[in-house]
């Protein structure tokens, strides 16, 4: 039986018609997530392409074509097409010369199941013709997909030590497309071969966490990793049963999946450690500062004024949701809110007449104090706040 692409907006995309024209017919082929996400429904954010044609001949049709290309990993065979509408990776054919876990050396092909047979998941390795639109299927990734089955290709524990981050990636996989009881073989693999993550970079590493901790519902597949010993060998503080209470309240306040605050929820309140992950993970700086704040949950700051929006004001809106939800109070205070400005500037104390100096800065940190107190009141309301403070002061 054969299998066509469904409908989808991404197929209608006048650049990659241009693009395919470019490259010529049968020298090109939809693969990857887009043909995965297109056959289950969902949406499609990046578009790759496959090709007999080495890096160089792609580069000269397309450049004939008045198409802007990018050499962007030619040594591995890919230049990317760089279109307004979103930017289309073309790669080279490829089997696999010699792998270290780390990196492949790679020969490029001229058959396209040996290109998908250096690939990682069996649904990962579905390949579709531009023209006709039908899908080609070398290792069982149809049926898989239709199962919501995640296999490797062939050995799982080879498919491991060709590139060891495979074991981060399955699990991600496994969070998004998987159903259960898992692969038998996959998970095992996975646990054998766990301690070879201790040789991958902590970037990639960090990667594939954060993006594992983005998805719906990561709990579960997070409380597996550790059952088989994987999320000990790249987060050794990490508490699956707080990630599993956070995402049940994120749920229930209809808050946003994020990976930062879950990443928040598995580690001890610790800002101190809490910074050591972020730097361990190569987070950014405003990840690693976010982070810190979550786990400095439960200080004083919590509960000043005893109000969402009072923590909001201090500690910004991002911070605030985060405290909240993962002390598992409600959000609902913080909806189309904007943190307002106070109304009052160290001149309007001064033309009060207070000296300028350290007493303008007492006062106006008293007055902000009794405004976030009284939730936020308007102008007038502030001048009389000053009139208090300035009383009680004389």
């Amino acid at each position: 039986m054969v299998t066509h692409l469904p409908p989808a907006d991404w197929l209608k995309r006048r650049d990659l018609a241009r693009l395919i024209e470019a490259l010529g017919p049968g020298q090109a082929r939809y693969v990857g997530g887009a043909v995965r996400d297109t056959l289950l429904g969902l949406e499609v954010k990046d578009v790759d392409l496959a090709t007999p044609l080495e890096p160089q001949e792609v580069m000269r049709r397309l450049k004939d074509h008045e198409i802007p290309v990018v050499p962007t990993g030619i040594e591995h065979g890919t230049v990317t097409a760089a279109f307004k509408g979103g930017p289309v990776e073309i790669t080279t054919l490829r089997h696999d010369v010699s792998t270290d876990g780390r990196r492949a050396t790679v020969a490029f092909a001229s058959e396209w199941k040996d290109d998908a047979a250096r690939r990682d998941f069996t649904i990962n390795a579905l390949y579709a013709n531009p023209e006709s639109l039908e899908v080609f299927d070398y290792f069982g990734g149809l049926d898989d997909l239709a199962a919501r089955r995640l296999r490797f290709i062939g050995d799982a524990r080879q498919r491991i030590r060709e590139d060891h981050l495979r074991i981060l990636r399955y699990f991600r996989f496994q969070a998004r497309f998987g159903s259960q009881p898992a692969d038998t073989e996959a998970e095992e693999s996975c646990s054998e071969l766990a301690a070879t993550l201790k040789g991958l970079s902590r970037e990639r590493i960090g990667m594939e966490m954060m993006n594992l901790l983005g998805l719906a519902n990561p709990a579960p597949t997070v409380a597996r990793m550790e059952q088989l010993g994987v999320l000990p060998v790249v987060l050794p503080e990490a508490d699956v049963a707080a990630l599993e209470r956070l995402v049940q309240h994120e749920q229930a306040e209809r808050a946003a999946p994020d990976a930062i605050r879950r990443l928040a929820a598995l580690l001890p309140p610790e800002p101190g450690l809490a910074e050591q992950v972020a730097s361990r993970f190569r987070l950014s700086g405003a990840q690693k500062k976010r982070l810190a704040l979550a786990a400095a949950r439960g200080s004083e700051s919590d509960g000043a004024g005893n109000s969402a929006r009072a923590l909001a004001y201090r500690l910004g809106h991002d911070a605030a949701l985060d405290r909240l939800l993962l002390a598992g109070s409600h959000t609902a205070a913080l909806e189309g809110w904007e943190i307002p400005v106070l109304p009052l500037k160290g001149g309007d104390i001064v033309a009060r007449g207070v000296k300028a100096g350290p007493e303008v800065a007492r006062v106006l940190r008293a007055v902000e104090s009794r405004w976030i107190a009284e939730e936020f009141p308007d102008a007038e309301r502030v001048g009389e706040l000053l009139d208090l403070e300035l009383t009680a002061t004389a």
